[in-house]
């Protein structure tokens, strides 16, 4: 059996070094069984300008189940009202190198639509 995680990793770093070269803010996702975490990085690297999960207080109260879709799309609209109050309107999307699909391709969409551009 192979290990997911160094693939998933090596995909990862490479994203980020074609970002870095861009200069770009960032918005990176992590996803676990039981929750999704989004995260607005500085071009440099050096601060996070805004951060949305299926583990705040606020998200929880809405969906009780953070592993799904719906939660994954409620952190993508959340993330881009963030984005915006911070003055961010253009990002890179990094998944991490998680597959573009399902609760990654959720909260992008949802963060689309809340206005963020990539």
């Amino acid at each position: 059996m192979t290990d997911k995680k160094p693939s998933r990793l090596r995909r990862a770093a490479k994203t980020r070094a074609r970002i870095r070269r861009q200069e770009a803010v960032r918005l990176t996702v992590h996803r676990t069984n039981q929750h999704i975490y989004a995260q607005v990085v500085a071009a440099d690297g050096a601060k996070i300008l805004a951060s949305a999960s299926t583990a705040e207080k606020e998200v929880r109260a809405q969906q009780a189940n953070g592993g799904n879709k719906e939660a994954a799309a409620l952190v993508g609209k959340r993330i881009a009202e963030k984005a915006k109050a911070a003055g961010i309107t253009e990002v890179a999307f990094d998944r991490a190198g998680f597959s573009y699909h399902g609760r990654v391709k959720a909260l992008a969409d949802a963060a689309r639509e809340g206005g963020l551009k990539f």
